[in-house]
């Protein structure tokens, strides 16, 4: 699809009520409300103390962030109840749900502050943060990218088939997409989906992944031995646990576990956005977490297309899928 065409499906199907319209900066694409937090983004006051969790959307960020605040509280699942949002908070989540005509308009609705204003929400918490974002490198607190500050930096990666599959359900889910599964992966393909472009995004924290602050996960990695993947982030944040602790820990992040529990599958955003008839669309937050799962779904003719367009932009790297 042409630029225009595919313009004409974020106006006319990936626009809502708390979605006005897009912008690109430093050659990524997102909401516009992005714009006016963008100097507060730029300007947040980082600890040596704080962990990041950085990720291009649906590639296994939550399931990371849940590993990461256990590893870093030490296993507490009575805190852990609380909803993550609270305990491991996403930085820019008020430039995706920008409610604020909806608080403007109807005195009924009344998110909880990370929400509401998620920076301002951040402001009020000390460090040790766990910190949320998939802000791309250029875009983080020029702190961090100055090398001022060098808070511990945990990138997750996923194949970008099954990212944009995941990504697609998530955006009908809880974003308000009406278009269908092709005019999605057009979009990615073309990086206009927030975040995007995909590569551009991976590959500039990829160059990152040898300074001693950063530590560079694959998806793929944590389905095929979570327990091992564990240790090596308990050992990166230098809060090692015993065997038994692994254990534990890993059966409180299987895949069933943590679908079913409300403190981790965004549920509260889903029933927000269902209540107030902001989205129409049914489903879960966590669907299957598959490896492999495009091969059920995608054309063979969109395959080869994501696979010439896998070809072209890790050419000439030493990135491995």
């Amino acid at each position: 699809m042409v630029a225009k065409d595919l313009d004409k499906i974020l106006e006319e199907k990936f626009t809502s009520t708390f979605r006005k319209g897009y912008v690109t900066i430093n050659g990524h694409m997102f909401p516009k409300r992005y714009e006016e937090l963008k100097e507060g983004f730029d300007n947040l006051e980082v600890s040596d103390e704080d962990v990041w969790i950085c990720s291009f959307p649906k590639t296994g960020t939550t399931w990371t962030q849940e590993m990461v605040w256990m590893i870093v509280n030490n296993l507490d699942f009575k805190e852990g109840e609380i909803n993550l949002g609270i305990r491991s908070p996403f930085l820019e989540l008020s430039i995706i749900f920008d409610y604020r005509d909806m608080l403007k308009n109807n005195p009924n609705f009344d998110p909880p502050m990370f929400l509401q204003n998620s920076l301002e929400f951040v402001k009020t918490l000390k460090s040790p943060i766990c910190m949320k974002t998939h802000l791309p490198y250029e875009c983080l607190p020029k702190d961090i990218q100055a090398g001022r500050k060098n808070p511990k930096m945990i990138y997750v990666v996923r194949d970008p088939k099954d990212t944009c599959i995941s990504y697609f359900h998530h955006c009908k889910l809880m974003e308000g997409f009406r278009g269908d599964f092709e005019e999605f992966c057009e979009l990615f393909l073309a990086g206009k989906v927030n975040f995007g472009p995909f590569w551009k995004h991976v590959l500039t924290y990829w160059e990152k992944r040898n300074s001693p602050n950063f530590l560079f996960l694959k998806y793929e990695d944590m389905k095929k031995d979570l327990s091992k993947v564990i240790r090596q982030v308990a050992q990166f944040l230098e809060r090692p646990l015993s065997d038994e602790k692994v254990e534990i820990l890993t059966k409180h992040l299987s895949f069933e576990s943590m679908k079913n529990n409300p403190a981790v599958n965004y549920g509260m955003v889903c029933d927000l956005n269902k209540k107030f008839k902001l989205i129409e669309h049914d489903g879960a937050f966590m669907r299957s977490g598959k490896v492999g799962g495009h091969k059920e779904v995608m054309s063979e003719e969109m395959i080869r297309k994501f696979d010439d367009w896998i070809k072209r932009n890790v050419e000439g790297t030493d990135y491995v899928i």
